[in-house]
């Protein structure tokens, strides 16, 4: 039987620190951040399902979080005003990011490499739900955004200003990402006294 390199490959996840252009009081590896989105993902399309009648699949929303950034094992994190710069770059770097997600792919064997590429890809029917997951990606980045400034550190001002106008504006469309931020996210950058 051959070996296959895919979940060595992604247990490099550890090693791939986010916001590398800015000054952190606390580095955040690729790790966290996909279980902290998972984590959201899953409360998101909780809420979805119990408040607004929606029939979303939360594990799945849980499982598309943990892989969302799996690419970035092979591209590292593209800061956000990079990526974002233009849309050239933007449609160049989701070129770069699909052949990363097609090399990580055929690090698998045949026979299971389908359920992935489902993970990594989705389907028409999981648009809403996927939209939830890229809400729960904000929604970490704005959690780094409130931890740093509550440290101190004032290097994240543009990056929490510029991040909760994309959440808010997501609101309008998704109501859990509301919910998640009134309901949620007020506790965040507390101490682990004031928590308890």
């Amino acid at each position: 039987m051959s070996t296959h390199n895919f979940f060595a490959l992604l247990s490099r996840i550890k090693y791939i620190n986010r916001w590398d252009l800015m000054r952190n009081s606390r580095e955040e590896s690729l790790a966290e951040h996909s279980l902290e989105v998972a984590m959201i993902a899953h409360a998101l399309c909780t809420i979805a399902n119990v408040r607004y009648g929606r029939h979303l699949n939360a594990d799945r929303a849980a499982v598309i979080g943990v892989y969302h950034d799996a690419s970035e094992i092979i591209t590292g994190d593209l800061p956000t005003p990079v990526k974002y710069y233009s849309d050239e770059i933007r449609d160049a770097y989701k070129k770069v990011e699909s052949v990363a997600e097609y090399k990580l792919l055929n690090k698998l064997p045949e026979d299971i490499r389908p359920t992935y590429e489902e993970i990594f890809k989705g389907d028409e029917d999981e648009a809403y739900m996927r939209r939830l997951v890229k809400a729960a990606d904000k929604l970490s980045a704005l959690i780094k955004c409130i931890e740093e400034e509550k440290s101190g550190n004032t290097e994240f001002k543009t990056a929490l200003q510029s991040t909760k106008k994309t959440l808010l504006k997501m609101q309008e469309e998704l109501p859990e990402v509301k919910d998640f931020m009134e309901e949620f996210l007020p506790p965040y950058g507390k101490t682990l006294d004031e928590l308890s």
